[in-house]
């Protein structure tokens, strides 16, 4: 059966900092819990138990400290092979975690969520119902209110910049055909960039556009209208979305291409695209990522910035509408499905520049269960787009802090047997200070050097400093989870 995450971490006095299982937003069904997440699991609360007792703490409150997220990478380590840069020491000293990295490193996450729209479409529309049935997926509440209160923007500040070392954000959405039929539509977006930077004093937060080809010619209007009034900072599309009467295609000349046109005239030039995770109603051939080439060849002056990198998941169940796709997958740990179709489309276009690869829920997913093809696919994006071309973002909050993904990417090591045998670059501080945000940074155009200054000194980092004196960190997952034997195909009760 399906669960929430966050009940399972509820009646648990060990919730890790490093999820033990996949939770599902619902883009993809949650696979069950693997034998070597069951041993995770269990290494984690012997860790923790022996060095919380250490250090006169409970377990509960040692796995929010620094040093519960050491004792979590160490299990990690034991289980998975020697993955991540952690010492003994750090679980057993929290400041000695703390010391490890540096407090200004800039962290730009390009793929955040939230809710915030009126309570009342969510009570009298079966649409608003079915979005609220969804919400009650991820954040448990007595009634639809409490849900959404976990989901609001004060909760995004706190969980985003209060619970994390996120210094900057893009704000994103989800496609919907009528802007009050969506739990966040572009007017909204922005309002949370003009709330958070206001708040701060600084700029923290860009915001995107939503597209929508597939509506056909009216979208001309509405597009000028968030660029020109909204004055968004970058399209964010579905293609797989049927909003119209079929789903659309990157490289389709006579859907697409039109938009791209207008795009460049407004002055827009990144174009976040989701691929993969082929949400349940979504057309899954067009959620692969095999319209990218010819789209990129032709409209070099754009950026295609592939959100979730292309990743089908961890666990496919062919449930979207559509043509299906042929599961390619494979025990080779270097073919990872359909991150590996783009690998092949850039190794033959080797003068594509265009292409970027953002890592929202697919490093989470692949870091915690999987760390060897986490490390191939980082591997391969370097060998065929380059490190600068691997843009830093964590779906949150839809799944909680995005604190545990960063910590994880800070300590990745690439493994010097694949660096031997595939040939692939080393993680280094510069690459990962790259991936985390200055390769975001680069191309949404923000001088870091001034943002830095100016977030230095900001409302918002005062504010952390002083929430940082005693802070209670969520430490969960959220999302759905799949307990028991066999597979999911659909939720209790969905």
């Amino acid at each position: 059966m399906w669960i929430r995450q966050c009940e399972l971490d509820a009646t648990s006095d060990t919730p890790s900092p490093i999820p033990t299982r996949i939770a599902s937003n619902e883009e993809f069904v949650p696979p069950p819990q693997s034998e070597q997440q069951q041993a995770l699991e269990e290494r984690i609360r012997d860790l923790s138990d022996r060095n919380a007792r250490s250090l006169g703490m409970d377990r509960r409150h040692f796995m929010r400290t620094g040093s519960g997220m050491a004792s979590a990478l160490l299990a990690m380590n034991e289980v998975f092979g020697n993955f991540f840069d952690v010492s003994p020491i750090e679980a057993k000293e929290p400041d000695a975690f703390a010391e490890k990295w540096p407090k200004d490193q800039f962290i730009f996450d390009i793929q955040t969520h939230h809710v915030d729209v009126s309570r009342k479409w969510y009570e009298g529309s079966d649409d608003g119902k079915a979005v609220a049935n969804f919400f009650r997926l991820l954040r448990r509440g007595k009634t639809i209110e409490d849900t959404l209160d976990q989901l609001n923007r004060v909760h995004y500040v706190k969980e985003l910049f209060g619970d994390s070392d996120t210094v900057m954000a893009v704000i994103s959405g989800v496609p919907s055909r009528e802007w009050d039929k969506n739990p966040l539509p572009p007017d909204q977006m922005v309002a949370t960039r003009k709330f958070v930077n206001d708040l701060a004093g600084s700029k923290r937060v860009l915001s995107h556009g939503l597209l929508r080809p597939n509506l056909g010619e009216k979208e001309f209007v509405e597009m000028e209208r968030q660029v020109k009034e909204l004055k968004i900072d970058a399209w964010k599309m579905y293609t797989g979305a049927e909003l119209g009467e079929k789903a659309w295609f990157l490289d389709d000349e006579k859907v697409a291409y039109p938009f791209w046109e207008r795009t460049k005239k407004l002055g827009v030039k990144n174009v976040c695209v989701h691929k993969g995770l082929p949400l349940g109603a979504f057309n899954e051939k067009a959620c692969t990522p095999h319209d990218v080439e010819k789209a990129a060849l032709d409209w070099p002056d754009l950026n295609f910035i592939i959100y979730h990198s292309g990743f089908r998941g961890t666990f496919w169940a062919g449930s979207g509408t559509g043509e299906k796709v042929q599961d390619k997958s494979s025990n080779d740990p270097q073919e990872i499905p359909w991150i590996s179709d783009l690998f092949r489309i850039l190794k033959k276009n080797p003068k594509i520049k265009n292409v970027y690869f953002e890592l929202g829920s697919t490093f989470a997913q692949l870091s915690g269960s999987n760390p060897d093809k986490c490390c191939h696919m980082l591997g391969q994006m370097m060998q065929t787009a380059g490190a600068d071309h691997i843009l830093w973002g964590t779906d949150s909050i839809w799944n909680g802090s995005p604190q545990s993904q960063i910590e994880r990417l800070r300590r990745l090591k690439m493994p010097e047997r694949l660096m031997d045998k595939f040939k692939y670059a080393e993680l280094t501080d510069d690459v990962k200070n790259g991936i985390l945000g200055l390769n975001a940074a680069k191309v949404f155009g923000i001088d870091v050097q001034e943002a830095r200054k100016a977030i230095k000194t900001d409302k918002l980092t005062r504010l952390k400093e002083e929430y940082q004196k005693n802070p209670w960190p969520s430490n969960t997952q959220f999302g759905w989870i799949w307990v028991g034997d066999g597979q999911a195909t659909v939720p209790v009760g969905g």
